[in-house]
């Protein structure tokens, strides 16, 4: 049974935000000749990892609000300088929006069951994306979205 992951995006005010840091990061990839791909380093493997590799998503959390998800097409372990043994969660290059849903903070990732995750938004929808980041969340805030 496919399961999602959810993540805090910390650092990022908007979707907008997120693909500049993944653009620069895979700018940054090119530079150095390394493989052009995107991850995402956290501490803790999922214990999960085929029902997540099943076509799970990683559903980002911006600003309080899950508001985009990218296809996870590995988990691999890494090891940091430190010796401590982390997993890389690597990323579809695709930002996918979702219908805005709070979410209030929590740390590292959690498991996001298939039947709980956010729908992606509808292309008639699509025009929320193009709101400003500030009005999409009062707008959810009102549940208005």
């Amino acid at each position: 049974m496919t399961l999602h992951l959810i993540k805090l995006c910390v650092g990022a005010d908007s979707i907008e935000d997120l693909a500049d840091w993944q653009r620069g990061r895979l700018a940054e990839a090119k530079v150095a000749k390394r493989a052009p791909e995107l991850w995402h380093r956290t501490r803790m493997f999922p214990k999960r990892r085929d029902d997540i590799l099943e076509g799970g998503s990683l559903y980002w959390v911006i600003k309080g609000i899950v508001q985009v998800r990218q296809r996870i097409v590995d988990l691999r372990r890494a090891e940091c300088d430190d010796g401590i043994a982390r997993c890389d969660i690597v990323l579809a290059s695709d930002l996918v929006p979702v219908r805005p849903v709070p979410r209030r903070p929590f740390q590292g990732w959690r498991y996001l069951p298939f039947d709980d995750a956010p729908a992606d938004l509808k292309k008639g929808e699509a025009g929320l994306i193009s709101l400003p980041a500030k009005m999409r969340a009062d707008l959810v805030a009102l549940g208005l979205i």
